[in-house]
């Protein structure tokens, strides 16, 4: 929110909407701060970029130490001033960004070509395109490309995600009116709770489309694939814990997705095998080598090859201190392995959560779970 004011728009809560009014992007302020979110600098740079003033664009934590030569290599072709500190943060840019036909690197996220859609689309972008080599993530460029066309802006021509073509006269900023649009639930923060009730439940989540995009949706084809006790109804996703077997997933898995796999997979009787570990580096954390030495401390054997995880499930899960390493996903994919270990365990800066899932403890006690908060998580048997 405070990144969106920033950008000069003004944000108005009512019950449960949010009314977001905005005339461009007009910085109101000198530097953003994007705190620890990837996303955020990833999304909003070339954003901030369509602006002619200078700003410096900052963060905290682990974002920090995140490479960032993405922008380095891409926003000069585009007209835009940039300074950044060794390819990493603080970046001070200078725009306007204008649209030109380049050539990104879609391998180490798709946020980033997110941000770059939308900005050529709010400059006016005709005749030039964006071409991508090797793009993860794809189902988020189609979210993305959804809200476009639902906000009334230009869509590019999507050339099989190896190129996207803005060709048609661009939308006219004056023919923009308002838009009443729902936000889907979050795929990414419901697969934690999916797999706490395939552990622990039984539970119900409702508001997830089955229907979406969101590639976090794959969470139901790994617990089905594990045989949990899962059924899809009218109302909401049911699950309940059940004799789980081992599962394979050799499709590419979104990051994020990876930790509540592993709390999965080490309930499950078997090794587990994931692919799409290249692709946790940079992550709040090294997600692979993280997870591979947090849940060792609870007694679950991780292997790492090449781009393979093996998770070797079945055996008892124990208590112990682990350590969130400020990463969100993983204070919440210990957590949720945590409600059928023997013991108790200890999540040290438990709040990482906070950036995307500030109730998810107090969910985790409408399972029943005994749970002590002090920046530290403390479940008890």
């Amino acid at each position: 929110m405070d990144i969106i004011q920033k950008l000069g728009v003004t944000i108005e809560f009512r019950s449960d909407d949010l009314l977001i009014n905005s005339a461009g992007v007009n910085l109101v302020a000198n530097e953003i701060n994007c705190g620890e979110s990837g996303l955020g600098i990833r999304m909003f740079t070339p954003l901030v970029a369509l602006s002619e003033k200078k700003i410096i664009i900052n963060g905290t934590g682990s974002l920090l130490t995140r490479p960032m030569d993405f922008f380095d290599q891409i926003l000069p072709k585009l007209g835009v001033k940039v300074k950044t500190n060794e390819g990493k943060l603080p970046i001070e840019i200078q725009g306007p960004l204008k649209p030109t036909s380049i050539e990104v690197d879609g391998s180490l996220s798709s946020q980033f070509l997110t941000g770059l859609l939308l900005a050529y689309a709010a400059a006016g972008a005709k005749d030039v395109s964006i071409k991508v080599k090797e793009l993860k993530s794809k189902p988020y460029i189609d979210l993305t490309l959804d809200v476009m066309k639902q906000f009334g802006f230009t869509v590019p021509e999507n050339k099989n995600y190896e190129e996207f073509i803005f060709s048609t006269e661009p939308v006219l900023e004056s023919t923009h009116t308002a838009v009443h649009y729902t936000v889907e639930g979050d795929w990414s923060g419901g697969a934690f709770l999916l797999v706490a009730g395939a552990i622990a439940g039984p539970i119900t989540v409702r508001g997830l489309d089955l229907t979406s995009t969101q590639a976090d949706k794959a969470i139901v084809d790994a617990l089905m694939a594990a045989n949990a006790g899962i059924a899809i109804e009218a109302k909401g996703i049911k699950i309940h814990p059940a004799f789980m077997q081992d599962f394979i997933l050799m499709q590419q898995i979104v990051s994020d997705l990876f930790p509540p796999l592993v709390a999965l997979a080490a309930y499950c009787n078997g090794e587990s095998t994931i692919k799409g570990v290249s692709r946790l580096a940079h992550k709040e954390s090294n997600r692979a080598i993280t997870l591979q030495e947090e849940f060792e401390k609870m007694g679950v054997r991780i292997d790492l090859n090449d781009d393979t995880m093996t998770v070797h499930g079945g055996n008892a899960v124990k208590g112990a201190i682990v350590h969130s390493r400020h990463d969100h996903r993983i204070a919440m994919a210990c957590a949720v392995a945590a409600l059928k270990a023997d013991g108790e365990t200890v999540i040290e800066e438990a709040d990482a959560i906070k950036k995307s899932y500030p109730d998810f403890y107090n969910d985790l006690e409408k399972l029943g779970a005994d749970v002590s908060l002090n920046n530290k998580f403390k479940l008890y048997e």
